[in-house]
């Protein structure tokens, strides 16, 4: 068993640790990434079999290198993701040890250093920071008990069609991972019903730029903060097949059937709430939103993009959106399988220190702990809009170490007639 001292550990290596493990090192601060399993282990099995990143290749990057191998207009795979931060990784020979397990930190009383129990023994460290990401455990609401019976399962668990036993299937969740795997369910010819809440629906592409670029020039990334009222809100988006903007009349008329939120459970019937029709105004209203400020731009500056007024042409409503369904009986149905995409839950149950609120959630500011000596990073609106993109949690991961950096220098400073001695 190894017990070993290490000024910063960091705990992931998927897209935030590496970032984090760059930016440490350039800025000479000795540290170790641990990872109970691969690099970017999530990209790998934690997606299904046909994901592709949401942001084209030139753009879901760190800034310091490209996808190689592929245009950059395109969309990178799930693993092809997963191999960029092995690259990436390797370029500054990352000291990240994988296979290990972190168990338990707590701070060691009058030295401000962490006793850190992980599975290959005990490290001391003078810092942490958590950079396990923001989607660590599924949540399945408890609606439709586990006895019933049918085959639930999370998005985080699904593979592909044929996974699934034969039936109709219902998708609870139409963000970015719910919509998509209707659309490829549908696509495999199955029947598919989808249980649609909130959300907001960019433009995949808009007058000749895909929307992260819009997003971009707009400064719509560097929101420090989500508009009252869309802390829960999730965003429908995809780069499956080419990109495409997810549109749900479109999904519609190609045979899945649309439902509001879903509610109860009760003797073989599901029950659904009376949004739908809200719901996908609502989407309607953002995507729009989005046109008219793409289109208010390109007439302040000049730029010269083609107008695309057939962005605003709407497919015609399905029946039913028109006349909302509000309960099912899944049998009757051929109902056979329950997918939820229905978001990850965060849990620093192994981090034994003052870092949380009465939920558990870190208490930060910008991933720099209330609590000295702790981080966070992988945060949802860390620091902006874009902290959960790749781009954007290199940014976060710059300006955490540059605290780190700070705080060394701090550390590290003798007043007159003190004896000098080197930070760790």
């Amino acid at each position: 068993m190894l017990n070993e001292k290490i000024d910063t550990l960091v705990v992931g290596a998927g897209q935030a640790g590496v970032a984090m493990s760059e930016h440490l090192t350039s800025q000479g601060v000795p540290h170790l990434v641990l990872e109970k399993n691969r690099i970017a282990e999530a990209w790998r099995t934690g997606r299904w079999d046909s994901l592709v990143a949401n942001g084209p290749a030139w753009h879901d990057r760190f800034p310091s290198q490209e996808f190689t191998g592929m245009d950059p207009e395109d969309f990178a795979g799930k693993d092809r993701v997963a191999d960029y931060f092995v690259e990436y990784a390797k370029r500054f020979n990352a000291p990240i040890r994988t296979g290990v397990e972190v168990i338990k930190a707590e701070r060691i009383e009058g030295t401000g250093a962490f006793r850190v129990e992980t599975t290959d023994g005990v490290i001391e460290a003078q810092r942490i920071v958590a950079a396990t990401g923001a989607f660590q455990h599924p949540v399945i609401p408890p609606v439709v008990p586990e006895k019933a019976e049918m085959k639930q399962l999370h998005s985080f668990h699904y593979r592909n069609p044929g996974q699934l036993p034969e039936g109709a299937v219902l998708v609870v969740g139409a963000g970015s991972s719910g919509a998509q795997i209707a659309d490829e369910l549908n696509r495999a010819g199955r029947k598919v019903y989808l249980s649609v809440g909130p959300h907001d629906r960019p433009p995949r592409m808009y007058r000749g730029r895909d929307f992260v670029w819009w997003l971009g020039v707009l400064g719509l990334w560097d929101q420090a903060a989500q508009e009252p009222g869309k802390e829960h809100v999730t965003i429908s988006v995809s780069g499956a097949y080419g990109g495409q903007t997810m549109d749900f009349r479109r999904l519609a008329g190609e045979g899945v059937t649309l439902l509001g939120m879903t509610e109860t459970y009760e003797n073989g019937t599901l029950t659904f709430a009376s949004d739908l029709q809200d719901n996908i105004a609502s989407g309607d209203a953002d995507y729009l939103k989005m046109l008219e400020l793409a289109d208010a731009y390109v007439e302040r500056t000049g730029i010269d993009l083609p107008e695309e007024p057939e962005a605003r042409r709407a497919f015609p409503d399905p029946h039913c959106l028109s006349h909302p369904i509000r309960e099912l009986d899944l049998k009757k149905e051929g109902i056979t399988t329950i997918l939820w995409a229905t978001g990850f839950r965060q849990d620093f149950a192994w981090m034994k220190v003052d870092a949380f609120d009465a939920q558990g959630r870190p208490r930060h500011q910008r991933g720099v702990s209330a609590e000295p000596g702790i981080y966070f990073l992988g945060l949802p609106w860390q620091s902006r809009r874009g902290s959960t993109f790749i781009w954007g949690v290199w940014h976060d991961a710059k300006h955490v170490a540059d605290q780190i950096a700070i705080q060394r220098h701090y550390e590290g400073y003798r007043g007159p007639g003190e004896c000098r001695a080197d930070a760790l």
